[in-house]
């Protein structure tokens, strides 16, 4: 910026040359969107995600050998924060789930989150299904893994480097065994017999 001055209340001012020129601003001014690009990962990993709930089929019980179907419920979910002044608009998107069924077993990252089946096939194998070999209480974990884009100032879409991975609340499970047993007896006629 060049600098002049004049006296003040001429009609017709006479300006006179001061000096310059000189810069008004930093030397370096900072660039606001390198410095969001440079803190976004951050912020993306502070942001309140919800966690996906966890649903079974059977459950809170199922047999041991039987295929029990396991769901996540998890939703795309958006955040509008300021950062350095500027409106920040973040989308947090599932990518990928990991299943820990509490026996040893885990599954993933898989992309498949599962869904809930019709009644008639409950035990049918599905891609995040498990089939228990003992009995017992097992607790089932998962984490769901979310990345994230962000706009700012409703400009272009851009990605947020890396993830977040959040766990869901713990799901319990009690896994027990079936007996079948054929009886001969007429109840009818022995109604003590075994079986009766």
């Amino acid at each position: 910026m060049w600098w002049y001055h004049s006296l003040r209340g001429k009609k017709t001012p006479v300006w006179a040359f001061d000096s310059g020129p000189t810069c008004i601003y930093d030397e370096k001014p900072i660039d606001v969107l390198k410095e969001i690009a440079a803190r976004i990962e951050h912020e993306f990993k502070q942001l309140p995600v919800a966690p996906a709930t966890i649903g079974s089929q059977p459950g809170p019980h199922t047999l041991r050998g039987n295929n029990t179907n396991f769901y996540a419920n998890a939703t795309e979910q958006t955040f509008n924060i300021t950062l350095l002044g500027q409106k920040v608009h973040i989308t947090a998107t599932t990518t990928t789930y990991t299943w820990n069924y509490g026996d040893g077993t885990t599954l993933g990252p898989t992309p498949s989150h599962g869904a809930p089946l019709p009644d008639d096939r409950i035990g049918e194998q599905t891609k995040t299904s498990h089939a228990y070999t003992t009995t017992g209480k097992y607790t089932i974990t998962l984490t769901t893994h979310y990345t994230g884009t962000y706009t700012v100032n409703n400009g272009p879409t851009l990605p947020i480097p890396g993830q977040v991975n959040i766990p869901s609340p713990p799901l319990h499970l009690t896994v027990w065994r079936a007996i079948t047993r054929n009886y001969a007896d007429n109840c009818n006629q022995n109604p003590t017999g075994t079986g009766c």
